[in-house]
């Protein structure tokens, strides 16, 4: 029997009689069993079901504590009607047990949650007090210390309703502090800066409408008050970026965020660090803050600082090693030298030029052609004059030129072989002095021709047979031969065994009408750009060469590897050089300033580093920003317009703006999309015109400033040489516009104009007579658009709208060399992407008009996408709208009516060299009958 109120439970009398079980007893105290049996107490703590095990029977139970173990105390004889309420009472203890473990498991998360919460309760409130923005940082190092419970087993227990009634009143609390801790908080943090931040417009009014002559807009105001620890501000062409830098250190002062000591402005050259410390000073003038001037200084300057402060001695950065033209030369000077050493260098040298200057397409892809034939196939160029029709044979025909090889392209074969279905049997090559034929087949290391050469391989089967039937001697080259360089070997074993002998010459006079080989000044230029981005990358002879074997199929590796070659010792005797004249060069002082800061050699005083024009820093640069705010608590600001990125010659390299991201590990993007300089309608063309490159970082540039006469203007002419006076009406027109009053005066009084060159060479060269002309009311200058940045004038006149085939041409019809990419992350691969980004930066230096130069025939394709897109109409001088035909074949002649002596015919305006007629049936109209011409005769 069992009592209430005592927990017990003992044997039946006719239960022991029946199993002979002794006399015992069994109490309940507390949360232990204690079975007294034969005079003496046995304690057993309940801690699972295991504890004890009750067995019924036909009428009694036996009763087993710790059963299976070597402690395990066994007792029979209870009615089975007390050993139900046994197990009852076990069961309800383990309840409760389970009850108070799930209870505090949840309390127990639950405290853990709260010094959590605590800790990011007491960051919020102490920033509130001070007034400071909630870095990336601060949120990192929260997010690190989030308590890692096991959530699914916490949201479980949690949710049991004995558990919420054993907590009570608390469960609200629980509720959101497991919701907090479930989220993690991140979605708040944009919440609790966005208040910060209208917070501090409120506050910062003054500051924010005094710092610059004039207020500064919402978004130049969001951009200094956000102080995260990376920020990019993307600015606009004319959107005051210049402006949110000298704010932000003057915010930062003003608010006590940091001294003005621990404050760096950092620019890309010694005139725009002084501009930005004038306008500092200006700044801090007008605010009352007088005497904190913030330092203003180039990266030059600020790595030649840092290697001294190190090693106690700054070197010296030679002019010949920061100056492109000097680098030039002097690599000139480092090749002579090594040519005068080597007759093996000598000989690369001047077969890179002479034969290697253009890259190969990949095998099958259509070309570009130099010149076209009259059904408007492409055809390639060579140094003796020939039009041949692959980059390949182009190849070997400046192979053989190169050594003096006669020879003759396409020479009808010996015999004849037309018939009603194939033309007469024309071989590559013919070399009359040895009696040879020379086929070259687009063939791969296995003898396949590309997929889209239908019958390929029928055709150099058929040609092999003739020349076996015909008894004519035969030699064959193939594209694998040519794209891993082994043709020459081959070709040169194959004529100099039957008595040819080879006579290497790099100054063989050039035909008139052919190919110009590279020229010397032009490889040194590729050889400079690759130092500064191999340098930057701190990519060695082994990197390079690594990356060179990793190149996709396709690329002429093999021109690569030559270049490497020749890139190797000089680039040994560069550093040499530099040696000698103990000094180091831009990139090499970067790289080892940013590795002292990296290895905690020197320390650097900044807690807010910025830096203007980031578009068009090398990844030498962007490494040495990353060091110096590489401790905690540190602020990089980096302002720049990823569309203004044109200084990729020079080693810019624009993916560190639009990869900032990977570049800082985070970073806030902010976006300046008001522009104080453009008319709305050239924002608009502009934008849409270099935001055709998907790779560009969006933004909406919009603007008030009025518009004063249309926005964009172009003329044709139908001569070059008729430019100059085309521009000098419409400078003339301009000129009396103002004198009658129709064209308003600009800021100082007259109206400003530039002149915008793609190349020096566009100065027009009556710029000073015009200037004595007109200068009363007009400011004329001319500067080349890469120098034109930050610069800005009333109207902008781009006087060369040309393309050409070869030749001074906008866009520039010479790309970045393929060889690049050994030097350079992949990044922007759009075409022409450097120079649609040139062309955006024309665009955006006029306040008011771009006015446009082209010559017929000659039209730039930067102009031609602008008329397709309807955003500008090409007139002649007195406004008559032009209408042009491009020509299909060469896609930059146009198609003009000439007089022969069979009448009037259409055909490309760049003939010779493209000689494409449309189809007579475009023009019957203007045809003489051959019997018409027959009579007069």
């Amino acid at each position: 029997m069992t009592s209430s109120k005592s927990q017990e439970w003992k044997p039946s009398k006719w239960g022991q009689i029946f199993t002979g079980s002794p006399e015992w007893r069994l109490q309940l105290k507390g949360e232990d069993f204690v079975l007294v049996l034969n005079g003496e107490d046995h304690r057993t703590p309940i801690r699972d079901d295991a504890v004890m095990r009750v067995q019924p029977g036909l009428f009694w139970a036996d009763v087993a504590l710790s059963p299976g173990s070597d402690h395990e105390l066994k007792v029979d004889g209870l009615p089975n009607a007390q050993a139900v309420a046994l197990q009852a009472a076990l069961d309800s203890v383990l309840s409760e047990q389970r009850l108070r473990r799930d209870t505090d498991f949840v309390l127990k998360g639950y405290a853990t949650i709260q010094d959590w919460l605590r800790q990011i309760t007491g960051i919020l409130q102490q920033a509130e007090i001070d007034r400071r923005w909630i870095p990336y940082e601060t949120q990192s190092s929260l997010l690190a210390a989030w308590p890692a419970l096991d959530g699914e087993t916490l949201e479980a227990r949690f949710q049991q309703a004995a558990v919420k009634d054993r907590l009570g009143k608390k469960v609200q609390n629980i509720e959101t502090a497991i919701r907090l801790w479930k989220c993690r908080w991140q979605p708040d943090w944009v919440q609790i800066n966005e208040k910060h931040t209208l917070r501090e417009l409120s506050a910062c009014k003054v500051l924010l409408d005094s710092v610059e002559s004039r207020p500064l807009t919402e978004e130049q105001a969001r951009a200094v008050i956000c102080f995260d620890n990376r920020v990019q501000v993307v600015a606009s062409a004319g959107s005051g970026k210049t402006s949110i830098m000298v704010a932000k250190a003057a915010y930062a002062i003003h608010r006590g965020f940091m001294a003005p000591q621990n404050i760096v402005l950092m620019a890309f050259n010694k005139k725009a660090a002084e501009e930005l410390k004038d306008r500092a000073i200006r700044a801090f003038e007008r605010l009352g803050m007088d005497g904190n001037g913030v330092e203003a200084t180039t990266f030059h300057a600020l790595g030649l600082g840092i290697i001294g402060k190190t090693t106690g001695k700054k070197p010296d950065v030679p002019a010949w090693a920061t100056d492109t033209g000097a680098s030039c030369e002097k690599i000139l000077e480092i090749v002579d030298c090594l040519k005068d050493q080597s007759d093996e260098f000598r000989t690369r040298w001047d077969m890179f030029r002479m034969i290697f200057g253009r890259d190969l397409s990949p095998p099958g892809q259509p070309v570009e052609g130099d010149a076209w034939d009259r059904m408007g196939t492409a055809l390639i160029k060579t140094l003796d004059g020939q039009r041949v029709r692959s980059q390949e044979e182009a190849i070997i025909c400046n192979w053989l030129f190169y050594n003096g090889v006669h020879y003759e392209y396409e020479r009808p074969y010996e015999t004849d072989t037309a018939d009603v279905t194939h033309r007469q049997y024309k071989p590559d090559f013919y070399y009359p002095d040895i009696l040879l034929y020379h086929e070259h087949f687009a063939l791969d290391a296995e003898g396949k021709a590309p997929p889209q050469f239908k019958d390929y391989v029928e055709g150099v089967k058929w040609k092999r047979q003739l020349h076996h039937d015909m008894g004519t001697a035969l030699i064959e080259t193939t594209s694998h031969q040519v794209r891993n360089g082994g043709v020459f070997e081959h070709l040169a074993h194959e004529l100099t065994s039957r008595g040819v002998k080879l006579d290497p010459n790099p100054n063989r006079p050039i035909p008139q009408g052919a190919i110009r080989p590279m020229e010397a000044m032009e490889l040194a230029y590729l050889v400079r750009s690759f130092i500064s981005h191999a340098k930057s990358n701190c990519l060695n002879s082994t990197d390079l060469r690594r990356r060179l074997d990793a190149m996709p199929e396709g690329s002429f590796k093999y021109r690569h590897r030559m270049f490497l070659d020749l890139f190797e010792p000089i680039i040994a005797n560069w550093d040499r050089a530099l040696a000698e004249d103990g000094g180091i060069d831009f990139e090499d002082m970067l790289n080892m300033a940013a590795e002292h800061v990296e290895q905690g050699r020197c320390q650097v005083p900044y807690d807010l580093v910025m830096a203007d024009e980031f578009q068009d820093a090398s990844r030498a640069r962007a490494r040495l920003c990353r060091a110096m705010v590489q401790k905690p608590g540190r602020h990089f600001f980096a302002v720049g317009d990823d569309w203004q990125s044109i200084n990729r010659f020079a080693g810019a390299d624009v993916s560190v703006m639009t990869d900032f991201e990977r570049w800082f590990d985070h970073g806030q993007l902010l976006k300046l999309e008001q522009t104080f300089r453009c008319p709305q309608a050239l924002c608009d063309v502009s934008s849409h015109f270099v935001t055709k490159n998907p790779t560009q970082i969006r933004k909406r540039v919009h603007s008030d400033t009025p518009a004063v006469g249309p926005v964009l203007q172009a003329f044709e002419v139908s001569k070059e040489r008729e430019l100059e006076r085309a521009v000098g009406e419409f400078l003339a027109s301009l000129y009396q516009g103002i004198c009658a009053g129709h064209i308003p005066l600009g800021r100082h009084g007259n109206v400003s104009v530039f002149f915008l060159g793609r190349y020096r060479a566009d100065k027009p060269e009556h710029l000073r007579r015009w200037k004595s002309q007109y200068g009363s009311k007009i400011e004329l200058s001319f500067v080349t658009i890469h120098s034109s940045k930050g610069s800005e004038a009333d109207y902008v006149i781009l006087p060369s709208m040309i393309s050409r085939l070869r030749g001074l041409s906008f866009p520039s019809t010479r790309t970045d060399d393929p060889v690049l990419q050994m030097a350079m992350p992949s990044g922007d691969n759009f075409p022409q992407g450097e120079e649609r980004r040139l062309f955006y930066v024309a665009l955006t230096r006029a306040r008011r008009s771009v006015i446009m130069f082209t010559v017929k025939g000659e039209r730039s394709t930067f102009l031609d996408e602008l008329v397709a897109d309807k955003a500008v109409t090409v007139t002649n001088l007195h406004g008559e709208k032009i209408e042009e035909q491009r020509c299909p074949a060469c896609k930059r002649g146009v198609i003009v009516t000439r007089t022969g002596p069979f009448g009037e015919f259409q055909s490309c305006s760049n003939y010779p060299a493209c000689e494409y007629k449309p189809s007579s049936k475009d023009y019957p109209k203007n045809r003489k009958k051959l019997s018409e011409i027959l009579s007069h005769l």
